[in-house]
């Protein structure tokens, strides 16, 4: 099966076959859709960002059965989970729009899913950076602290 669980067509030149790692069966990767670059182009200038305000990033793209936190960041002695929204423009709205109350709520059940594994004792916050990232021109990266 393919990523998302529909079939590779195995005639696609974009499927590609690769044993995995263990040498098990055949695993196929079709090359990354444009949007998913976007997006980990994205978490990536959002890192820069926040270590360039003094965070110190503790992982990135973290997932679970249940979802993915895209970063876990210290801000001090807070541990700060970070939504990223990138987009190529402001034609669908500006990233932080897509931060909806179910994504939140959404935030926070990861966030504590995560510290089952890795405890912290201290102050814990969500933020969200949006990025808008134009094809050509200078990308707009905002940072908002403690979204609710």
């Amino acid at each position: 099966a393919a990523p998302g669980g529909g079939r590779a067509d195995l005639r696609s030149p974009q499927a590609v076959a690769e044993p995995a790692p263990t040498g098990g069966p055949l695993r196929f990767d079709a090359p990354m859709r444009a949007k998913d670059q976007l997006g980990l182009d994205g978490e990536a200038a959002a890192s820069v960002h926040l270590e360039r305000a003094g965070m110190r990033i503790v992982e990135r793209r973290w997932r679970c059965a249940y979802g993915e936190l895209d970063i876990v960041a210290l801000d001090g002695d807070t541990l700060v989970f970070v939504e990223v929204k990138t987009r190529r423009g402001l034609a669908h709205g500006h990233p932080f729009e897509a931060i909806t109350p179910a994504k939140v709520r959404r935030l926070r059940t990861l966030a504590g899913l995560w510290l089952q594994e890795r405890p912290h004792r201290g102050p814990i916050r969500m933020d969200a950076v949006g990025i808008v990232a134009p094809r050509a021109g200078s990308w707009r990266v905002e940072h908002l602290r403690g979204i609710q």
